[in-house]
């Protein structure tokens, strides 16, 4: 028995207007069925791709020491992201016979002091790993960097903006690279004047003091410019850094130490691919991973993959210094947020102790049932910071006082 269909048309509409307001109602129908239909999740296989490819880093420096960092690749699910390659032989050869090797200084570095090297010559790396295999870098010519002009910088309504400025008179350069270290004074939450010898609180002397550190950390981003397209060789206002406003770093003293290399043209495409595929990536719109090798090639294996580009010349550097008193009245996010302060009555160096506890005088431990603990934190010794009573004072958590335990009291030798 078939099924009659009647469908009513508003006023003043004709069956075969009918019809094509229909034939659009069906196909949005079809539409949200597709939308609400039930979807099996696809999990991807996980990546079982053997990634142990030999990567090589560093400059050969003509003027200065030169560093190369050997290193080997890790699968994206292994906890350690640093695998060096250690009891390597390293040597840099030029063009003319001439053989310069390098001594490891341990984790995977390798290193030659000045070798005052012509720049009229092309050199390479000559690499040979403790299993025997041997690997070579293409032999480049040197690439002399013009110094840096000036170091600059910009505060703005949230960042703090650095800039690099630089140019060749004889417009032989044409291609860039920079990357920096920089350091920055810091200081704990709390200013300890005391100290426990392990038997009494004394007076902390100044040079026990742990209230001022100083740390710093390196540049992760690949930083190019080029002036191929200019009539003269001049870069102006290159982006090297923006540190946002509430950042710790530039809570009171911050230094950058910005080093400058000149490319040829084959080095600069190799580290913009390099960059693409680091750092650009992000959707479907994005350019496509692309096969970064280099110009460093196993002599035994020419299918093998070896990741890195070497290349020989010089590094211009330039450093600088921000006081927090030269920037707007900014507020750093605090690096502690739940220091409190407890008092060490009974004993000074004891363990933490909370509610339901007694601090023995004898070993200085807390016993008897814990309660509520004092106040936030993990159970740790307290560091005293300034007397209270006659026979108390005020203490809180290391990590609240003492600031080496991120940091390091020496100041550096070029601070100002």
């Amino acid at each position: 028995m078939g099924i009659n269909w009647y469908i009513a048309l508003p006023f003043g509409i004709t069956m075969k207007k009918g019809v094509k307001y229909l034939y659009i109602i069906a196909i949005l129908l079809v539409a949200i069925v597709s939308l609400t239909a039930c979807k099996t999740p696809y999990t991807p296989p996980p990546i079982t791709a053997v990634s142990n490819y030999l990567v090589v880093e560093g400059l050969i420096d003509i003027t200065d020491s030169t560093y190369i960092n050997l290193s080997r690749t890790v699968s994206i699910n292994n906890p350690s992201t640093v695998k060096p390659e250690l009891k390597a032989t390293v040597t840099i050869e030029n063009n003319l016979g001439g053989s310069y090797p390098l001594t490891e200084l341990g984790n995977g570095v390798y290193a030659a002091a000045p070798l005052n090297l012509s720049a009229s010559n092309q050199y390479h790396l000559r690499i040979k790993i403790s299993n025997g295999e041997q690997y070579a870098s293409d032999f480049v010519p040197t690439s002399v960097s013009p110094p840096i002009d000036s170091i600059s910088w910009k505060a703005t309504a949230s960042t703090l903006n650095i800039y690099a400025n630089t140019h060749d008179p004889n417009n032989a350069t044409r291609y860039y690279r920079w990357d920096f270290t920089e350091e920055w004074e810091f200081h704990s939450n709390y200013d300890s004047y005391e100290i426990s010898n392990g038997l009494q609180i004394i007076n902390r002397l100044p040079s026990q003091q742990i209230y001022f550190c100083y740390t710093g950390d390196v540049s992760n981003n690949i930083t190019l410019g080029n002036s191929a397209g200019l009539s003269s060789d001049v870069i102006s206002q290159q982006l090297i850094n923006t540190i946002p406003s509430t950042a710790e770093k530039i809570g009171m003293e911050y230094s950058i130490l910005v080093k400058q290399y000149a490319l040829t043209k084959d080095a600069y495409d190799y580290w913009n691919l390099l960059k693409t595929n680091t750092e650009q990536l992000g959707s479907i719109f994005d350019a496509q991973p692309s096969s970064t090798i280099g110009n460093i090639h196993s002599l035994s294996n020419p299918a093998e993959v070896v990741i890195g580009y070497i290349s020989a010349g010089t590094i211009a550097t330039q450093r600088i210094f921000i006081h927090k008193s030269q920037l707007p009245n900014w507020q750093t996010a605090p690096f502690y947020p739940l220091c409190e302060t407890d008092s060490l009555d009974c004993c000074p160096p004891c363990l933490r102790c909370g509610i339901g506890t007694t601090c023995q005088f004898v070993n200085y431990l807390c016993t008897g049932s814990p309660g509520a603990p004092a106040f936030q934190g993990p159970l740790t010794q307290l560091i005293p910071i300034d007397p209270i009573t006659p026979v108390g004072t005020l203490a809180a958590a290391p990590e609240c006082v003492d600031c080496t335990l991120r940091g390091h009291t020496t100041v550096p030798p070029y601070w100002k």
